[in-house]
């Protein structure tokens, strides 16, 4: 069977793993107060070009969302989000359940635009009875989205300007940031990533990682006594170690993006194939997260064969879908699905 169901099926990469093998019995302080999470902080500023900041390591990118917006928004404010956003649609509530609503926004192609979230804040603060709403406290943000598409550089900017205009933090969720920086027609980097945004995370889960997510705060003073909050979620953990020499080794000798390009290569491939066969792209995706229309009949031949995610109920003759690639995706895998299309 051929999986293509999403970039999380395998364990870690072997560089990782075989890191994690060198260093298992070594014996070190717990919670990441180890040489290897401190090497790790350091060679993640040094990649995102910060002189100065922090970086907390967690263990998932649902943890990591709904702690990092608990401890950023006051207990009256929520957090502006598209409407497709993971923390509105497939995160149970998580952010609802520390007490903090998701005010969602228009989604374009999975993105959120500048002049929706200027006009949302203008109208918000020109409402005389806005103090009896709840009110926005930060901008979220995926990169990629949930669709697998891209900000640009200028998309970025303008986010930045109008949160930086209201006082409020724009977050970006990193869980596939590495696919997203890998994309060959993209114009953003880390550097630029870590001058746009406030606070963002380096996803680990899903490049090449057990787990693990890297957050990344330009101002500290932003999460004040964020450990202890870390730890009331549940994401901190013990053994801190196992996270830090996992992104020690994922930020050295560039793995991190060379593991991420493979997965471009395998999705652009793929792509290429549906398209020149005659199948309609269901959203035109520039990272891993390919999304093509199939009929019913061919998504029924197919799935004897691999797996792979519906986009939505099953519609009455043809149903979009979502083949994902990952680090791990042999070419091989890919040249037998492209062999039943």
């Amino acid at each position: 069977m051929l999986h293509f169901d999403s970039d999380y099926m395998e364990g870690a990469h072997p560089a990782v793993m075989q890191r994690l093998l060198e260093t298992n019995l070594e014996q070190s302080p717990g919670y990441g107060c180890d040489t290897h999470t401190k090497n790790a902080e350091r060679l993640i500023l040094n990649h995102c070009g910060l002189d100065s900041g922090k970086v907390y390591f967690l263990i998932g990118g649902t943890q990591t969302n709904a702690t990092v917006i608990d401890g950023v928004l006051a207990r009256h404010e929520g957090v502006l989000a598209a409407e497709t956003a993971h923390i509105n649609v497939h995160e149970a509530g998580a952010i609802e359940a520390s007490g903090h609503k998701v005010i969602t926004l228009p989604q374009h192609d999975g993105k959120i635009d500048a002049n929706d979230v200027k006009r949302f804040l203008d109208n918000f603060f020109s409402d005389e009875t806005h103090e009896h709403m709840v009110a926005p406290g930060m901008l979220y943000i995926s990169h990629p989205t949930e669709t697998g598409t891209l900000y640009s550089l200028d998309e970025l900017k303008n986010l930045h300007e109008i949160c930086t205009k209201a006082h409020i933090p724009l977050y970006m969720d990193g869980a596939r940031l590495s696919y997203g920086l890998a994309a060959s027609d993209t114009d953003v980097t880390l550097k630029d990533i870590a001058q746009t945004c406030d606070l963002f995370y380096i996803g680990g889960t899903k490049t090449g990682t057990l787990f693990g997510e890297a957050l990344v705060v330009r101002q500290p003073e932003m999460l004040p006594h964020f450990t202890s909050l870390v730890k009331q979620h549940g994401a901190l953990l013990a053994k801190g170690r196992l996270l830090g020499v996992q992104f020690e080794t994922l930020f050295s000798d560039g793995l991190y993006l060379r593991i991420a390009r493979h997965a471009i290569e395998m999705a652009m491939k793929l792509k290429r194939a549906f398209i020149e066969i005659g199948y309609k792209a269901y959203i035109d995706s520039p990272t891993n997260q390919q999304f093509f229309i199939i009929p019913n009949e061919k998504i029924n031949e197919l799935k004897n064969i691999a797996t792979f995610e519906l986009w939505g109920p099953i519609r009455e003759k043809e149903t979009p879908v979502r083949f994902v690639t990952s680090w791990a995706t042999k070419e091989c895998d890919v040249d037998s699905l492209i062999s039943q299309l």
